[in-house]
C-alpha cells in the first residue's frame, strides 16, 4: 500500500504542550506530536518498494517534525513570558483600588490585598473576593 508524502502543501500547525494543533482547523487538530511520528514511521514501513520516498521527501517531513518541536518551545516560551508580564501587573497593583468582575461573577470594588497564581493565571485578592486579571475593568487613583 502506498502511502503519499506530506508535502509542501499540506498544512503544518504547532503544538500546544503535546496536542498538535493544525494551520487550518482540519481534523489533524486531535493530532499529538508523538501521533505525527507514528504517522510518519508508518509511512516508511508502508512505502512501496519499487517506488521509495526520496531523500528530499524524507527530509521535508523531518523539517516539518523539526519546525513542530521548535513552535512548541516557542509557545511555551511566550506562555511563560505573558504569565510574567501579567504577574508583574498584577503585584503593581496592590494597595491600589480596582473596579471587575470577580471569580463568581460578582462586581468588584476595592483595594487588592495580595496576588496568587492559580490555572496558569495571575488571580487578585480583594476582601474575600478573587478577580482575574483579565476581569479587571478599571483601575482607580488611590484615595
Amino acid at each position: 500500500m502506498a502511502v503519499a508524502p506530506i508535502g509542501a502543501e499540506s498544512a503544518v500547525g504547532h503544538t500546544q504542550g503535546d496536542q498538535f494543533v493544525s494551520g487550518d482547523g482540519d481534523p489533524l487538530g486531535s493530532l499529538k506530536l508523538d501521533d505525527f511520528l507514528k504517522l510518519l514511521i508508518a509511512e516508511l514501513k508502508n512505502q512501496d518498494p519499487l517506488e521509495p520516498l526520496k531523500n528530499a521527501d524524507i527530509l521535508e517531513q523531518v523539517s516539518q517534525i523539526r519546525e513542530i518541536g521548535v513552535s512548541s518551545r516557542l509557545n511555551d516560551t511566550l506562555d511563560s513570558v505573558l504569565l510574567g508580564q501579567n504577574v508583574a501587573s498584577a503585584a503593581a497593583l496592590i494597595n491600589q483600588p480596582i473596579l471587575g468582575l470577580s471569580d463568581s461573577g460578582e462586581n468588584v470594588f476595592g483595594y487588592v490585598d495580595s496576588v496568587t497564581i492559580a490555572g496558569g493565571e495571575a488571580k487578585l485578592h480583594v476582601g474575600d473576593q478573587v478577580v482575574s486579571i483579565s476581569k479587571v475593568r478599571e483601575i482607580l487613583p488611590p484615595q
